[in-house]
């Protein structure tokens, strides 16, 4: 089938549900649980779809709830993988409300679930995707920048409670308002039946999510006193399977209150038979909740007075959470041209700015409608119009090894202009001071802020990747002698494409303030762009034999 029109991935599946009574909560709105129910059936379809054997869910992302669902609406989902990696796979949900009546649609919520193919006698090697559309190149590459962040999911949480400076209110609050924490703590045990196991009889991730959920409104409505809603919960990671005949236990207790939310933490932990005393860890969640009134705004809520020690810890954890989770909602939800160029660095959005800076270039390789703008001495310009960006995509092959070419310009430092390395991040980020001369007849040279993040290729003819983008730090403010300049995508990519053969891509997505050098007339410029690129290439050919030591740790 060719591409365009009546094209259909073949791992999507499609689910329609209809709203009824027995599906709500005490508003009329569908259940949350229910939800999660019948989003993990059809993610879990379309894994299995893919796989061709039985698949279990090992972790559902972030889910930001936009839009609740009423009584009589249908709830459309749709799923489908985005990509397989060895045993594993991510698959992209999307569920959207439908009123029967009108015909109008919302987004309820996009959703990300991890599931892993499992066999009982033979280890599972899965195949891999093949993406078509532009949508689907971009879902494949940037899946495994995901999956690099949750792979350090649990330790990245550590370490940002561990650095992130919280004010702790604790002692201007007015105790006379406040509710214990002890009052809001629920526990509830279910017994897993045959009707709460999928077809290989572990227990359904929906089914457990939707307990969940359960006890976890119940902790929140002790302490507001109403029916909250929920809005937010962070990343399910499934420790261990669950079985037909084990009792799950389920705790929640709320950890903060806010001025108009709430964050309620939710364990689960499983046991076979009565007379065990030790219980398996199989879940930990976090939700956020808010108190809609009658305008559907956000209601102010009681403080919550936290018991000493572990209750005082998840206390100020919840509020260093609440930061984590504005600055990722932030730095990753929101659209590339609605977020500033230069975006603060501080060690609480370090991970994001990093999984953001790489995938706003990997999205930009995979758009399918760079036009050729001209060609010279065997470098090609591309350019592409998109809102307000004009972007710019060169390309060369270069006789030298792909890996010494990636190994070479990750290293700002080895530019010809004056580069500083301000922080050396992890082995793959790293933030430089960059100053480079005056363009276009200014009279100040520029200077910039950059964040350098490189990544290795995860499977074969993926290329190697670096990326770059403007940060702001306070110890580099902008100063009278430079122009400070601001990247907001920009970046190498490198294609093996022989024996010592390598296809080396530039990219850059102009910013207002790089556009007034850009007139109507592109190929009038082309000529400092074929200059600097060209320069690109002898550099690699007079280095390329410098790092045989470092190509060891490729």
């Amino acid at each position: 089938m060719a591409d365009g029109e009546g094209y259909r991935n073949p791992t999507e599946v499609q689910m329609s549900q209809l709203v009824l009574p027995c599906h709500t909560n005490q508003r009329g709105e569908l259940s949350v649980g229910q939800l999660l129910k019948w989003i993990d059936a059809t993610a879990c379809l379309s894994a299995e779809r893919h796989a061709g054997c039985p698949c279990v869910t090992a972790s559902m992302d972030d889910i930001y709830f936009e839009h609740t669902i009423s009584v009589g609406q249908v709830v459309n989902i749709k799923a489908k993988v985005n990509r397989a990696f060895n045993s594993s796979m991510e698959v992209g949900i999307q569920v959207v409300s439908e009123d029967l009546c009108s015909e109008k649609q919302w987004c309820v919520c996009k959703a990300l679930a991890t599931f892993v193919a499992h066999r009982e006698l033979s280890k599972v090697k899965l195949k891999p995707t093949v993406p078509r559309t532009e949508e689907e190149k971009t879902e494949h590459s940037v899946a495994a920048e995901r999956r690099r962040m949750r792979l350090v999911y649990a330790d990245t949480i550590k370490d940002l409670l561990a650095n992130c400076v919280i004010q702790d209110d604790l002692e201007s609050r007015d105790c006379s308002h406040m509710v214990p924490a002890e009052k809001t703590r629920v526990e509830s045990v279910e017994l897993v039946l045959p009707p709460h196991a999928n077809h290989q009889g572990n227990t359904f991730g929906g089914q457990i999510m939707a307990w969940m959920e359960n006890v976890a409104t119940i902790a929140a409505s002790r302490l507001c006193r109403a029916h909250p809603t929920l809005k937010t919960i962070e990343m399910f990671h499934f420790r261990g399977p669950s079985q037909v005949g084990d009792r799950l236990v389920l705790k929640a207790i709320v950890n903060n209150a806010f001025k108009h939310s709430m964050e309620v933490g939710v364990c689960v932990e499983a046991y076979r038979q009565e007379a065990e005393t030790h219980r398996r860890h199989i879940n930990s969640a976090f939700m956020t909740f808010v108190v809609l009134g009658a305008d559907d705004q956000p209601q102010m809520l009681p403080w919550i007075r936290p018991q000493p020690g572990d209750g005082e810890r998840r206390y100020r954890e919840a509020s260093a959470r609440k930061k984590i989770r504005l600055d990722r909602q932030y730095i990753v939800s929101c659209k590339q041209a609605e977020m500033p160029l230069s975006v603060p660095w501080d060690p609480s959005n370090q991970v994001y700015l990093s999984y953001n800076n790489v995938s706003s270039l990997k999205m930009l390789v995979a758009k399918d409608n760079w036009v050729l703008s001209s060609e010279s001495n065997q470098v090609r310009l591309y350019t592409l119009e998109e809102d307000k960006f004009l972007s710019f995509h060169m390309e060369m092959l270069v006789h030298v090894d792909t890996a010494q070419a990636f190994l070479l310009l990750s290293d700002l430092r080895r530019r010809p202009e004056s580069v500083e390395l301000v922080q050396q991040v992890d082995e793959d980020d790293a933030i430089y001071h960059v100053i480079s001369p005056a363009l276009g007849g200014d009279p100040k040279p520029q200077d910039f802020i950059i964040l350098a993040s490189r990544r290795k290729p995860c499977d074969t003819g993926e290329p190697y990747v670096i990326a770059l983008r403007s940060v702001t730090l306070p110890t580099h403010r902008e100063t009278p002698e430079y122009r400070r300049g601001e990247t907001v995508c920009s970046g190498f990519c490198f294609w093996r494409e022989g024996d010592q053969l390598t296809k080396v891509s530039y990219y850059n997505q102009a910013t207002p303030g790089v556009l007034k050098y850009v007139t109507t007339n592109v190929t009038g410029l082309s000529s400092e762009f074929y200059t600097t690129f060209k320069a690109c290439e002898h550099f690699l050919l007079d280095n390329r034999n410098d790092l045989a030591p470092s190509l060891q740790t490729l």
